[in-house]
């Protein structure tokens, strides 16, 4: 499941994932925070990660600047 659409807007669970990252956290946390189960978690926190929208720091994620410009507009 992708997670940014082919226009370039976030999906739901796309937003749902970067608003759980505005402080470290880990992947466990951010499942269960949004409600979103882990394996989907892990695979968008990849593609989020390789779209320049999330930093990964010693197993656990934030968002980066373009992350939260995203997540606002």
């Amino acid at each position: 499941m992708s997670c940014i659409t082919p226009d370039g807007k976030l999906t739901e669970s796309a937003k749902k994932i970067l608003g759980a990252t505005k402080d470290l956290t880990t992947p466990e946390e951010i499942s269960k925070v949004t409600g979103i189960p882990l394996f989907r978690v892990r695979s968008s926190l990849r593609e989020l990660g390789d779209a320049g929208l999330l930093e990964k720091i010693d197993g656990k994620f934030r968002r980066t600047v373009s992350g939260e410009e995203k997540l606002k507009g």
